[in-house]
């Protein structure tokens, strides 16, 4: 878990300053925050779930999330498709 907090950490802020975003709607307490932390990141996608299903009947079946706008912008800053979730 250190290592994806340090790189969330350090990377995010970096592409952020690259795509020319100032800051990210994450903190409740505050319209932005301009370097998020993992904690809130990890908040923002916990609960996002997948799942596969198999039926003998009609075989394989998907159930994939709706990912929210700011879920996807951050997937995107963090070079993550949403089709990776299944959208």
């Amino acid at each position: 878990m250190l290592i994806v907090q340090t790189l969330l950490e350090r990377d995010l802020p970096q592409v952020m300053e690259r795509a020319k975003f100032e800051s990210l709607p994450l903190c409740p307490e505050s319209p932005a925050c301009g370097r998020p932390i993992t904690s809130k990141i990890l908040d923002l996608v916990d609960g996002v779930q997948r799942h596969e299903l198999t039926f003998a009947s009609c075989g394989l079946e998907f159930m994939v999330p709706q990912l929210s706008p700011l879920q996807k912008q951050i997937l995107k800053l963090l070079g993550i498709t949403a089709k990776t979730y299944g959208e």
